[in-house]
């Protein structure tokens, strides 16, 4: 048995219960994992608020797509991307579904080792925040000399765009609340506060233009200031703002699209070596009790401290 999250019904994070499941022996290609730690990200409670339907007959919702913890059985044929699985691996679980649990059977697929480098809780905030930044930036083109405007650059993910195109020889000029000002320096980005007067504050900032833009927040205002200032709109990138991004002609990336999924999936062992190497660091802003999921979600949607939130089974 293992106690798991599930959302038992559509509606906000009361819906959130802890049960009982039984737990199958790992058939071939199947591992089961002792769950150290847990990543949360929006789509865990956008899956069970009505964004995507209400359909009564896939409650429960299982939650979560990111984990870390150690092997504790492995069924035949267990292969995953850095080659085989075995019991007592620390392991990073990465695009299986149902991981808010003590244990979880999943995928050889979705098990990646865990360097020693990384702890728990790092480990499992690492690749849904990570592959999305990557994913912004290689559609974008971000590189050498570039000067790249990231909104919403305190964030989960927008922390990472900002180290990862740092990383790429690029300028960094990143929005965020005073109150973030000085972790964005300590990354190397100059920072701007958001609200009215924006497109005026980045053009004295960088008043030879503008290369590229990465919306992490996807608000009007991180849209129009982009389109205002990036002459080429299929250098600004949008994980948030989608039906702009239909409108206007830019691209957007989400784990749904085949494209993102693909170039997330293969990026998933040079992420973790390059995290492992300190290229970039995760943030992490709180850590809850999995009986705990119901508030973090809570929690995550309304103003939270900078970083991720991580769940402690």
């Amino acid at each position: 048995m293992t106690r798991v999250a599930v959302a038992t019904a559509f509606g906000g994070p009361d819906v959130v219960r802890i049960v009982d499941e039984a737990l199958a022996k790992p058939a071939a290609g199947q591992v089961l994992v002792e769950v150290k730690a847990i990543g949360v990200n929006p789509i865990d409670y956008k899956v069970y608020s009505g964004a995507f339907g209400t359909d009564a007959s896939t409650l429960p919702r299982h939650l979560g797509s990111e984990a870390s913890g150690v092997v504790l059985a492995v069924g035949n044929t267990a292969t995953g991307p850095a080659g085989p699985i075995s019991v007592g691996d620390e392991v990073i679980v990465s695009g299986a579904q149902g991981v808010y649990a003590e244990k979880v059977l999943v995928p050889a697929d979705a098990v990646l080792p865990k360097p020693a480098e990384l702890d728990w809780e790092t480990a499992a905030g690492l690749l849904v925040v990570a592959g999305t930044s990557y994913d912004t930036l290689e559609v974008a083109h971000v590189g050498k000399g570039d000067t790249v405007l990231v909104h919403g650059a305190a964030g989960g993910v927008g922390s990472i765009v900002v180290q990862q195109a740092i990383a790429r020889g690029a300028r960094v000029i990143g929005t965020a609340r005073a109150v973030n000002h000085d972790a964005l320096r300590e990354y190397g980005a100059e920072p701007v506060e958001y609200g009215d007067g924006l497109l005026d504050r980045v053009k004295e900032l960088a008043p030879e233009g503008i290369d590229a833009a990465i919306d992490t927040v996807g608000t009007d205002e991180a849209v129009d200031v982009s389109l205002a200032l990036v002459s080429d709109v299929s250098r600004i990138v949008t994980i948030a703002a989608f039906e702009r991004a239909g409108k206007e002609g830019f691209p957007s990336v989400g784990g749904s699209n085949p494209e993102s999924a693909e170039r997330r999936k293969k990026a998933r062992l040079d992420l973790i070596d390059s995290a492992a190497r300190g290229d970039f660091s995760v943030p992490i802003a709180k850590t809850f009790r999995l009986d705990e999921a119901g508030k973090a979600h809570e929690e995550l949607q309304s103003q939270h401290p900078r970083g991720k939130f991580v769940l402690i089974p």
